[in-house]
């Protein structure tokens, strides 16, 4: 089983950004449940969002401890407490960002893990260029995928479609496609 945590803030598309790739992992065949934890329910409050994906029926329920990927839609929350807690150490972190671990201050915890488990992406700036919308979320996912290859862009990309029919789902898979073009461009 393959579990993710995502983590990011009310209004930014986590808890659709999990749904997303369930339904990404859903229509290749796998098993897939995604599911959110609030705090309190207003724009700009941190949220955790989780998602499962696997080749049998998934019985689990509760919350992801022990995460094999962290996306983080806000780099604000580095600073809100061990959001990397439970990360498993051959995980993967995917991170809405444009500066480098170390500028962001977890360079000690990134030069730990695998550098190809490891994938900064400007989300937010490749959503207002492609979508014209700070929304992180669709954005991410396509990093995700080229880091981990759990799941191929294509499903995620007719996850994005159904989520977001028309010119709404062109834009996002785009930010998607830029995005995962970045990742594996660098190795």
């Amino acid at each position: 089983m393959f579990q993710i945590r995502f983590h990011g803030r009310g209004g930014q598309g986590v808890v659709t950004a999990a749904e997303m790739l369930s339904i990404a992992a859903f229509n290749e065949g796998k098993h897939a449940q995604a599911f959110p934890s609030f705090g309190s329910e207003r724009m700009g409050a941190p949220v955790i969002s989780y998602c499962r994906i696997d080749d049998k029926e998934i019985r689990l329920r509760e919350p992801i401890a022990a995460p094999d990927a962290i996306i983080i839609q806000d780099p604000t929350l580095l600073r809100a407490g061990n959001i990397f807690e439970g990360l498993k150490p051959e995980g993967f972190l995917v991170l809405n960002s444009s500066r480098s671990f170390a500028e962001l201050g977890i360079a000690s915890l990134t030069e730990k893990m695998n550098p190809r488990h490891l994938a900064l992406v400007a989300a937010t700036e490749l959503a207002m260029k492609y979508v014209g919308r700070p929304m992180p979320n669709a954005v991410l996912l396509g990093g995700f995928v080229a880091v981990t290859g759990v799941i191929k862009l294509e499903s995620v990309e007719g996850a994005i479609r159904e989520k977001f029919p028309g010119s709404v789902g062109d834009a996002n898979i785009a930010a998607a496609r830029a995005a995962y073009e970045i990742i594996v461009g660098r190795s």
